[in-house]
């Protein structure tokens, strides 16, 4: 747990209930339609969450499967549309990658369109040669 003003930083799935995550993905154009039976699903088979708490409310989330050595791919970066521009996504971004279970990984991976920009002030680059297999269509309802 880290503090950042009146916000607490937390690296553990179980500072986040479903409930509250789905609150968030509302906000978002890929995430609408996730099932709160989906999100808890989706926590268990995470490896790493970290949040961000104002107040006592989930303000960011963003999530991080990994190997713990060797790779590792950072998943739906969330920040409330009130707690937007305010840092907190830079904020929680900043201790994601310095967190001492990540930092030492030497490949880390992120998807978005969205967020391209931002993601590469925090560093990240864009690359060719990515493969993806898609079972089924996403849906972004």
């Amino acid at each position: 747990m880290s503090v950042l003003g009146d916000y607490v930083t937390y690296d553990s799935k179980e500072s986040v209930r479903p409930e509250e995550l789905q609150e968030l993905y509302r906000f978002t154009h890929w995430g609408k339609s996730r099932t709160l039976e989906q999100i808890e699903r989706m926590l268990q088979g995470t490896s790493m969450c970290f949040s961000m708490r104002y107040e006592g409310r989930l303000v960011a989330f963003c999530r991080f499967i990994t190997d713990f050595v060797f790779r590792g791919t950072l998943w739906d970066i969330l920040v409330h549309p009130d707690h937007q521009g305010k840092g907190v996504g830079s904020a929680l971004l900043d201790y994601v990658l310095g967190h001492p279970v990540v930092s030492p990984i030497p490949l880390i991976i992120t998807y978005s369109s969205d967020l391209s920009s931002f993601l590469i002030r925090k560093g990240f680059e864009r690359r060719e040669g990515a493969v993806v297999l898609i079972k089924r269509p996403i849906e972004y309802t």
